[in-house]
């Protein structure tokens, strides 16, 4: 027979469910209560007096070049605003009422105020392309001798002389009106290089000349407002990095 051999299960065939000593899945693993999820409380701390919002104002007179200085504080200073302000030669003292600190053209004598000397601007003579000035490469005072100079309202090179050369018959100009009447082969003007380059025209060139008065570039503030954003100012522009020491 099929089943000789085997021993049916004890209580098997007489209707009564075999009892097994086991826990159900439920017993051996009590069901876990849902964790509480705590919000997060976030305090706003008020920002440091260093920290509070305000702008650096540079001032800057024409042909002054900061572009290096403005990147650096940008990188060294993000949560401070650069606001660079164009100030005039001829009104640069009144003007630092108005700045944080400025870049102006000495000299400007005034015992109040914090003078940095930055660097020094050779003159350049501007004149017509077609000139026969601009065959040279440099030139000198001799070589303008016989040339009408036109004279300047904004001039920052002051008075110095130039043996043989004639002064323009009409008044002066703003140095970008006489820039362009230098272009038209009515004269020459001196500036320091940047403003040449500043108000450059395709129908104008310029040559350095060679002993001519030079114009100094030179960061001042007034010295009763040397804030540290002043100072950090300072330490850019005399190459000074963020770990140096004052």
């Amino acid at each position: 027979m099929a089943n000789q051999g085997r021993r049916p299960a004890k209580g098997a065939g007489r209707g009564t469910p075999v009892r097994r000593n086991k826990a159900a899945p439920a017993e051996r693993f009590p069901p876990q209560k849902p964790k509480k999820k705590t919000a997060k409380v976030v305090f706003d701390a008020p920002a440091p007096e260093s920290e509070e919002p305000r702008t650096f104002r540079l001032g800057a007179v024409p042909g002054a070049t900061p572009g290096k200085w403005i990147s650096a504080w940008k990188q060294r200073m993000p949560r401070v605003p650069l606001e660079l302000v164009p100030i005039e030669a001829a009104t640069q003292r009144a003007a630092l009422d108005e700045v944080d600190a400025a870049l102006v053209r000495l000299p400007l004598a005034d015992d109040s105020l914090h003078i940095i000397a930055l660097y020094d601007e050779v003159p350049v003579v501007v004149a017509a392309v077609d000139s026969h000035l601009m065959a040279a490469e440099n030139l000198t005072a001799a070589d303008l001798e016989g040339e009408v100079v036109i004279g300047l309202t904004d001039d920052v090179l002051g008075t110095f002389d130039l043996p043989g050369t004639v002064p323009a018959a009409f008044a002066a100009l703003p140095t970008e009106e006489a820039i362009a009447t230098a272009a038209s082969g009515v004269g020459i003007v001196i500036v320091p290089m940047s403003l040449a380059r500043l108000h450059h025209r395709k129908d104008a060139d310029h040559r350095v000349l060679d002993g001519g008065p030079e114009s100094t570039v030179a960061l001042v503030w007034p010295r009763d407002r040397t804030t540290p954003d002043v100072e950090t100012f300072v330490g850019i522009v005399r190459g000074r990095t963020a770990n140096s020491s004052r």
